[in-house]
């Protein structure tokens, strides 16, 4: 089983451009995979990363880098969900952050996984 904790590509951000303005983005990645780490067979997925800013954001080139780390390795839906939700938060520390992790369909489920951190005040 790969070990996915070592995904390898640093995660950048920028300053954002209104901190003092709540406002959300939303960033769509319809063409993610991983492996199944009991089978090898490979998973397909759409992440779905909706968050509100507070002093930095995700820079869009490191993070479909980040994502593409993730292509070979083995790795359970909730346990990449919550990875991504974990990385995230600590590169750019946001206000809100949501992950959804929606798999295609794998023996007749379909399953979708969402993760959630809400800055305490």
């Amino acid at each position: 089983m790969s070990d996915a904790t070592n995904i390898t590509f640093t995660i950048e951000t920028f300053p954002n451009p209104a901190p003092l303005r709540p406002y959300t983005i939303m960033h769509v990645n319809s063409e993610f995979t991983s492996v199944c780490p009991i089978t090898g067979l490979p998973d397909f997925g759409t992440i779905t990363v909706k968050y509100v800013p507070d002093q930095t954001c995700i820079e869009l080139k490191a993070l479909k880098y980040y994502f593409l780390d993730f292509r070979n390795k083995g790795i359970f839906y909730e346990a990449v969900t919550n990875k991504i939700l974990d990385d995230l938060v600590a590169v750019c520390n946001p206000l809100e952050m949501d992950v959804v992790a929606e798999w295609s369909v794998r023996g007749g489920i379909h399953s979708v996984i969402h993760a959630s951190h809400k800055r305490e005040k």
